[in-house]
């Protein structure tokens, strides 16, 4: 008989092996935010006219150099004069909105650059009026917004 008690004790007590334990949905939300790599994305924005790169590298490439071109083009029509040679990189913060709006964010250039060329802000703003539709950025499927910097190198002798 005391076999067969000790046998059913250790029945008992072994019982709390089969049961699971449960995690919070709120633990399990923490732990998946925290295992985002909230810095990149899974697909950069993009134009019609990029959709026929494959990698998101060709992607972003092919994003930066449409914003590139477009601003060279519009920056090669503007009569700008100056004084003294300038030679500055200006740095646009550009932000793209989960809907494809674009805007700028920030320019930053040297004080030099400024007083040389006062309505180079109004210009590079400008530039971008006339954008097609941006695909924006996806991440987990999700359209997100983002943020970039665009670096344009003025020469003007």
């Amino acid at each position: 008989m005391k076999p067969f008690l000790l046998v059913f004790l250790i029945l008992l007590t072994s019982c709390d092996y089969f049961q699971s334990k449960k995690v919070s949905t709120e633990q399990l939300l923490e732990e998946e935010i925290q295992a985002i790599n909230w810095n990149d994305v899974d697909d950069y924005p993009t134009f019609a006219d990029c959709e026929g790169a494959t990698t998101n590298q060709e992607k972003k490439v092919c994003f930066e150099n449409y914003l590139h071109n477009l601003l060279a083009s519009h920056l090669g029509n503007q009569k700008i004069i100056v004084t003294d040679d300038v030679s500055d990189t200006v740095v646009l913060k550009i932000h793209i909105d989960k809907k494809g709006k674009f805007s700028i964010k920030n320019i930053d250039m040297d004080s030099m650059t400024q007083a040389q060329i006062p309505e180079l802000d109004s210009i590079l703003r400008h530039s971008f009026d006339s954008l097609p539709k941006i695909y924006p950025a996806i991440k987990r499927s999700q359209q997100v917004a983002t943020e970039f910097s665009l670096p344009v190198i003025v020469n003007i002798n």
